[in-house]
């Protein structure tokens, strides 16, 4: 009688793990690989590569003094054993294995890889739900195929009723679902920003950081690594998180500054997309702060909504959509993606900030994502593909079932609104609104042509003209087009003129 091997992926590091749950430590096996072909499938940041392999190999540590047999394949560039499936394979010539389990893997193109091993292998496969998430796949189809509209705010509140979240009984706490108006202040520097909890690496992250600089191509800088790579450095970071930002978080959760690179943001979503958190102990942490009195319902209603809310909902999106979701491009872009967003190099403050941010961090918040490197993308007309291959390499936190919708489809509109309702486009006004990045930047974000104008609000206006079939009829765009129909010719020919220059010349900008 043969054994079964339960393959660990990087990103399903969490107790109890489903997989582990359905074999027995006394016969069976843990197979666990950190591989060429996941480390070098898109130009991953450094942090990012350095954060998975570590958290991999405490998981793995943690399984065997909990008497699992645990078969690791330590990152080897010239090894034979470079994908999930030569990782299988060479499990079962060492093994007589009757039976595959693993979890629902967090991209497509891994579930493919998987679908094919019991015709490859000749071995039974099964996958299991996956168990980090408040909604299943079949749960959201469900919800999904009821509707004709796909919108996040329905999901969510049921979400909110299904989980009890800020819940009065039957109602919402404060009477109301969201209270996203009250969450859009610009930070002045007051109160002080705070910063995510720190963790100094280990032997085992040393080894995996001199691992990673020597033999890994990498994006970013790896230099000053500090993320959990633990369970318990993970909930050590939410608790520091609960006392030390909570209160703040949703006035500011929308403002960027150049002082600070976290103002009261958690830094804990690369901890949750790696199973080192659950949603569940998450949202609970966040409600009792609030039922405590140590974070305003705004705070805790926005924290929550973007996990059970968003996290969910885009998880839902990309399993019902995909694999074609992927290659969906619904305004004919046809750009590529610039270079500074790989060096930071450019004059555009906002974007240099941010990027600059990245490279260092392998993070940046969602505004700074939505509204600086993808609003820019979004309005130059880049390649979605391009784009989120950006994405997906280049944060710690970015897994495709997270990254490509967010990316493609609010980020971009490049799914025709299944995602949004509208595009998330505007000129620099909105960043300056926001931030203090135009204060520090070459270009003058109260002029839209010229030669120092900044160029967000010429793509900006270029964008609304030359999509307007696309989004002339959409309520939630009407004001923005009566904008356009009071400029004179003449001037919608300057703005498209300034738009011009800027494209042809971006990566001099």
């Amino acid at each position: 009688m043969g054994i079964r091997l339960g393959l660990i992926c990087g990103d399903q590091l969490h107790w109890p793990n489903p997989v582990c749950e359905a074999l027995d430590p006394r016969r069976d096996r843990l197979i666990m690989g950190e591989l060429a072909n996941e480390t070098g499938y898109v130009w991953h940041h450094a942090k990012k590569i350095v954060l998975v392999l570590s958290a991999m190999r405490h998981f793995a540590e943690a399984a065997g003094e909990a008497g699992w047999t645990v078969d690791y394949h330590r990152f080897d560039a010239e090894s034979e054993v470079a994908s999930f499936s030569d990782l299988v394979e060479r499990a079962c010539r060492c093994h007589e294995v009757d039976e595959i389990v693993v979890s629902w893997p967090g991209e497509w193109r891994v579930l493919e890889e998987i679908q094919g091993w019991t015709s490859r292998f000749g071995v039974n496969v099964t996958i299991l739900p996956d168990s980090r998430f408040v909604c299943g796949l079949e749960e959201f189809n469900r919800w999904a195929s009821d509707r004709r509209q796909l919108r996040m705010e329905f999901f969510y509140r049921r979400m909110r009723k299904k989980t009890g979240y800020l819940m009065d009984g039957d109602v919402p706490a404060g009477g109301d679902w969201n209270f996203d108006k009250s969450n859009r202040k610009a930070w002045k520097g007051d109160p002080p920003a705070a910063s995510p909890m720190s963790f100094s690496p280990d032997g085992i992250t040393r080894e995996v950081i001199e691992t990673v600089s020597r033999h890994i191509d990498a994006f970013g800088e790896i230099e000053g690594f500090d993320y959990p790579v633990t369970i318990a450095q993970a909930r050590r970071a939410l608790a520091h998180f609960i006392r030390s930002a909570a209160a703040h978080f949703g006035d500011f959760q929308d403002a960027m500054h150049s002082d600070s690179e976290w103002l009261f943001h958690s830094r804990l979503s690369s901890s949750l997309n790696i199973g080192l958190l659950t949603p569940v102990e998450v949202c609970d942490a966040v409600e009792q702060a609030w039922r405590d009195g140590d974070m305003p319902l705004n705070a805790a209603e926005g924290f929550i909504r973007q996990i059970i809310g968003w996290r969910e909902f885009v998880r839902g999106i990309y399993w019902r959509e995909m694999p074609g979701y992927a290659k969906r491009n619904g305004l004919g872009n046809d750009r590529d993606l610039p270079d500074f967003y790989w060096s930071g190099q450019t004059g555009m403050n906002c974007l240099r900030e941010t990027i600059r941010g990245t490279r260092r961090n392998a993070y940046a918040h969602h505004i700074q994502r939505l509204m600086v490197t993808g609003n820019f993308a979004l309005l130059l007309g880049v390649l979605p593909e391009q784009i989120c291959d950006w994405y997906l390499a280049v944060y710690a936190d970015a897994f495709d079932w997270v990254e490509l919708p967010n990316t493609l489809g609010m980020v971009m509109h490049a799914d025709g609104g299944l995602l949004g309702s509208k595009p998330y486009a505007a000129s620099g006004k909105y960043i300056d609104r926001m931030s203090d990045y135009c204060a520090g930047c070459r270009y003058k974000v109260k002029e839209t042509t010229g030669d120092d104008a900044c160029p967000f609000n010429a793509l900006y206006w270029d964008f609304l003209m030359r999509h307007r079939r696309h989004f002339e009829s959409n309520g939630r765009m009407k004001m923005m087009y009566r904008h356009v129909d009071r400029m004179s010719d003449e001037r919608q020919r300057a703005v498209a003129q300034r738009a011009a220059f800027v494209k042809r010349r971006v990566d001099e900008l």
